[in-house]
């Protein structure tokens, strides 16, 4: 088969599993998508803010349009910056948050199952493996329960990072050094975690082959490895400035282990799965506090390749193409991934298993993580790439193409949790088109939500900020400034003369109220209120959805 057929079924596989697994993602890119979720509207305002102002004003890409006026805004959580990356075309297109979101969402599954295709054809040279490991890992469970969480379905970081090692392993010299910096940093400015995970999973492999190849004292294999962790150094390093200026202005972000303890692994989380055909296990475990169950069919097929392949003479079975001497020793691959899985499995289970506390105290940058359960998608890469091995054993000769057929629809008919959850956008009130309008200046939405249970209600204004771009007084995010929680209660109380004050020291020049979130007698005494401020608030926009004012300060 030509390289050319080989990369059209690849994409075609890629394509057609994650339209019919999304479903109906694929067919409602703009009307929607996690907005159930405060985190899914953080999501979906997060990847509109980077498409656009990374066009519009890459100056300022950081420093988004919340919390004004703070500055390094977008720090103050993960920033997205791949996904948003991701979304330009689909939001320049369309001027659409939800269709450059969801755009993202098929481009995280799809990069998933080429990735994970590469990795495994490179280590087996066999298409029937790399494709069934494709389709097991892009899918599997862990991903369908992180909807909400963009960052988290961009898993195809942690494949690509392992293709571009092995690759290194093969040849070592400066030019797969860069590759392999480049990618890594590609993984952790995809997500912080995976970022981070796939540094341990290549320095695991690192040692590994140092050991089994004897590379202890090969100048060009350190030397590739040092230009790796300085590309990856360098271009990671440049991204996290803005955060080191967050950290000096609002204090690290520094996780505790008592966090770690939390969302840490147990029993019942590598039992727990979102899919349709493992519902019925959910009934018996009753609680869970991750969803890691890896699949039936990952679980066997890795059980196949793990038991032929320690027993193989390391030789390709007879079908395959490889020629590497990387994908020639199958007990080798085996050995390595079958220890990433356990590794994995063990730091996941958080301080109660040891390997996380020991990682987190010398390890830098663990102790920015609070979810420690979130290694289990690492135990799903092991387990494909030992499930592709199994592969090799089972669809081989005559057969092999009605063999692998079989495991591809298995495996789908499986992992399928569909529908894909999707959920109608909010409506949003006509004010905001007049605010696109009108002269850029900070805004102040009210309610201003101020029970720490509601914060996250703030990210309805931040969705609803992409119709306009106004700089906002309200925000959410993982940090939260002090500031804003100690203005909070005050800005609640709007309109009073303190809120004033506080308005006024922030700039603010107009002030939207929407009805939907007052019940009528709290409308009733709202609208009281701020009549006997008539003097402060001069009226723009009002319709039955919302009322929009402009400031009246000093300053205008």
């Amino acid at each position: 088969m030509s390289r050319r057929r080989e990369a059209a079924l690849v994409v075609a596989l890629a394509v057609i599993t994650t339209v019919a697994l999304t479903y109906p993602l694929a067919f409602q890119l703009g009307s929607g998508g996690r907005v159930d979720a405060e985190d899914g509207l953080f999501s979906i305002w997060n990847i509109a803010w980077v498409a656009r102002t990374v066009v519009a004003d890459p100056t300022a890409l950081f420093h988004a349009n919340i919390f004004y006026p703070h500055r390094n805004a977008l720090a103050f959580s993960e920033a997205n910056l791949v996904a948003g990356l991701l979304a330009v075309p689909p939001y320049w297109l369309t001027r659409n948050p939800y269709a450059a979101h969801n755009t993202v969402v098929l481009w995280s599954f799809m990069l998933s199952l080429v990735g994970t295709y590469l990795l495994v054809r490179r280590l087996t040279g066999d298409r029937s493996a790399a494709a069934v490991a494709g389709v097991l890992f892009a899918f599997c469970p862990f991903v369908f329960a992180r909807s909400a969480h963009i960052q988290l379905l961009m898993t195809a970081g942690l494949p690509f990072s392992m293709l571009a090692f092995h690759r290194l392993v093969e040849r070592p010299n400066v030019g797969r050094g860069v590759v392999l910096g480049l990618v890594l940093a590609a993984a952790g400015l995809a997500c912080g975690y995976y970022g981070l995970f796939a540094g341990l999973m290549v320095g695991v492999a690192i040692l590994f082959h140092a050991a089994t190849d004897r590379l202890w004292t090969s100048r060009s294999y350190w030397t590739a490895i040092a230009v790796a962790v300085a590309t990856g150094g360098v271009v990671t390093g440049a991204s996290f400035i803005p955060y080191l200026e967050v950290a000096e202005t609002h204090g690290a972000m520094a996780r505790t282990l008592d966090d770690a303890r939390m969302y840490s692994a147990d029993w019942r989380a590598y039992l727990a799965s979102p899919a349709r055909s493992h519902r019925w296990i959910l009934t018996r475990i009753e609680v869970w506090n991750e969803v890691l169950f890896p699949g039936f069919l990952t679980l066997g097929l890795a059980a196949v390749g793990v038991v032929t392949g320690l027993r193989s003479n390391g030789s390709i079975p007879a079908g395959t193409t490889a020629a590497a001497p990387a994908r020639q020793d199958r007990r080798r691959v085996v050995a390595l991934y079958a220890l990433l899985a356990l590794l994995a499995t063990w730091a996941s289970l958080g301080p109660a298993g040891g390997l996380y506390t020991l990682l987190f105290e010398t390890v830098p940058g663990f102790g920015m993580l609070r979810a420690p359960a979130r290694l289990g998608i690492v135990v799903a890469l092991a387990l494909a790439v030992l499930a592709g091995v199994g592969v090799t054993r089972l669809a081989r000769g005559r057969r092999k193409a009605t063999v692998t057929a079989g495991l591809l629809i298995a495996a789908l008919a499986e992992l399928a949790a569909v529908p894909y959850p999707h959920y109608e956008a909010p409506r949003f009130p006509a004010a905001y088109r007049m605010l696109a309008q009108l002269p850029s200046g900070p805004l102040a939405e009210f309610p201003y939500f101020n029970e720490r249970m509601d914060y996250p209600r703030h990210s309805y204004y931040m969705v609803g900020s992409t119709a306009h771009w106004h700089p906002l007084v309200n925000g959410y995010s993982d940090l939260i400034p002090q500031d804003f929680r100690a203005e909070v209660n005050d800005l609640a109380a709007f309109p009073s003369r303190r809120s004033f004050d506080i308005l006024a020291r922030h700039h603010t020049r107009y002030v939207l109220l929407h009805r939907q979130f007052y019940g009528d007698e709290e409308w009733t005494a709202l609208a009281a209120r701020v009549a006997s401020f008539n003097d402060r608030l001069q009226p723009i926009f009002w319709d039955d959805d919302a009322r929009l004012y402009q400031l009246v300060t000093d300053e205008n």
